[in-house]
């Protein structure tokens, strides 16, 4: 009797296996099928679509910059943004240690070691956390440039936005202006440093540029 148990559990066993082996096949036959019948443009679509994200904004090394004819602060301002995007620091590094969104904070760490700093209006130090801050500070040493006011963004400029569809409340420094397209670098940005070319949708709630002299 319990022979018989055994065997029949085993047929049982065996069942299943033999069906889930038949359900793989059946969708490994129709994906191939599929594939073949996919148009030959469309799969070309695909892997280029693949490849774009590959080498998204996010993704971009830092730019080859002629900073000859840049002033001297600006020429350090660029220098020390590339060597931090180099070196990919945690944010606390430009928060003094505070846990919060360091985008302005990039700013401000950038510029005190460039040897243009800030200073918050509201404690005296060279690190200002928050862009509505960094604005009003540029505004009050009559170094902000409003976005419509056709001023040419350069390099070592600090673009500032409110309410942006792609940022929010942010803000980076400009590293070249070409064509309508905005090269910057800026900190917290998916939680590192990182160069993005800015067009379309990113100009969407940029206030302005504070500049550095």
């Amino acid at each position: 009797m319990q022979q018989l148990q055994h065997a029949a559990a085993n047929k049982q066993r065996m069942t299943k296996r033999i069906a889930i082996y038949a359900c793989f096949i059946v969708f490994l036959v129709i994906g191939v099928i599929v594939y073949l019948w996919t148009p030959a443009r469309q799969r070309v679509q695909s892997i280029m679509t693949v490849a774009t994200l590959d080498r998204s904004p996010g993704q971009m090394q830092f730019p080859n910059i002629n900073t000859s004819e840049l002033s001297p602060a600006r020429q350090r301002i660029i220098q020390i943004a590339r060597s931090e995007f180099t070196a990919q620091a945690d944010g606390t590094k430009y928060s003094q240690g505070s846990h919060e969104p360091w985008c302005a904070d990039f700013v401000s760490w950038v510029m005190n070691q460039a040897g243009v700093p800030l200073k918050n209006p509201h404690t005296g130090s060279w690190r200002i956390p928050g862009t509505f801050t960094l604005r009003e500070y540029y505004q009050a040493a009559g170094r902000f440039k409003p976005a419509d006011s056709g001023y040419v963004p350069q390099a070592g400029d600090v673009a500032i936005y409110r309410n942006s569809p792609v940022f929010g409340d942010h803000t980076h420094i400009v590293l070249d202006y070409n064509k309508g397209a905005l090269v910057t670098v800026g900190g917290n940005e998916a939680n590192r440093v990182r160069v993005m070319t800015n067009t379309g949708k990113r100009y969407e709630g940029l206030l302005g540029y504070g500049v550095p002299e």
